[in-house]
């Protein structure tokens, strides 16, 4: 595996698209940082970070409407890979559905949503895009 965050994604993409209620994950630090904004911005219903072994693991809650089974996430993901890396400054961070999604960024101050992002002036590497 030489992208971690893309196996993240594809793990999460693969269990909402097979309606499954959890995915266990391996964990590292950035991976949390994104299943953090995640839960804060409403695309999964819970999380728990695991000890277990030497890397740990993040258990993931999907979250799908009570009566439709619709999942609160459409589409996950990937802008910045290992092979071309995509960096914005603090004017040109990309909006995701005119501002109806999130992109995900790292930058100097963390990992962080493109608002918030654009709020302090800053800019990084975009990582991946949720709505």
């Amino acid at each position: 595996m030489t992208d971690p965050i893309s196996d993240y994604l594809t793990r999460i993409r693969n269990a909402v698209m097979a309606h499954h209620k959890i995915v266990d994950i391996p964990a590292s630090n950035i991976k949390k940082d994104i299943t953090r904004i995640l839960f804060e911005k409403g695309y999964i219903l819970n999380f728990k970070f695991e000890d277990k072994g030497p890397q740990g693991n993040i258990k993931i809650a999907l979250k799908y409407h009570p009566e439709t089974k619709v999942p609160a996430i459409k589409e996950l993901g990937r802008v910045s890979r290992p092979g071309l890396r995509k960096y914005s400054d603090k004017d040109s961070i990309p909006r995701v559905l005119n501002g109806l999604g999130v992109s995900i960024i790292s930058t100097s101050q963390g990992v962080m949503t493109d608002k918030e992002a654009r709020s302090m002036g800053v800019g990084g590497e975009v990582l991946c895009y949720v709505y």
